[in-house]
């Protein structure tokens, strides 16, 4: 079983309310659960852009940065709440990996938004990404697809 972020195969709970569908979706694993850690963490699609502030994923969940959205709300609650649910339903699962959205502020690995709402990065991983990844969970993006199945 993998998790995947469930704006990954078409559905619509990106922020924007939109989706970003992959254009290979029938060369997926057909073995995946799809995820929406945001949507878990009680948040409504469509909902204000956000992004992590003073530090990554590993950060927030360890209390020691938060994630803002662009209208300055904190939203580091629910982002926490929809990283935990996401791990229990990869535990429950028996899930080994997942395919997360690439730079997200739940799902991002290796690289996500640097908090000032400009398109620019950091590394770092987003709040469900580090979780997933401190619980033995192998997380890779939409991009790194192609190096880890053949397509």
């Amino acid at each position: 079983m993998i998790l995947i972020s469930a704006c990954l195969i078409g559905i619509n709970c990106k922020y924007n309310g939109g989706n970003n569908a992959l254009s290979f979706l029938d060369k997926l694993p057909k073995c995946i659960i799809p995820i929406c850690p945001e949507q878990l963490g009680g948040l409504p699609t469509p909902r204000p852009q956000a992004e992590i502030v003073c530090g990554d994923g590993s950060d927030v969940l360890e209390g020691n940065a938060k994630v803002i959205t662009k209208n300055g709300v904190d939203v580091t609650k629910n982002f926490i709440f929809g990283a935990e649910q996401t791990l229990k339903i990869a535990q429950f699962c028996g899930a080994k990996e997942a395919i997360l959205k690439s730079h997200s502020p739940s799902c991002g690995s290796g690289f996500i938004y640097d908090g000032s709402f400009k398109g620019k990065l950091k590394k770092g991983d987003g709040v469900a990404a580090a979780l997933l990844k401190k619980n033995g969970i192998k997380v890779i993006t939409e991009k790194e697809l192609f190096l880890n199945y053949n397509f």
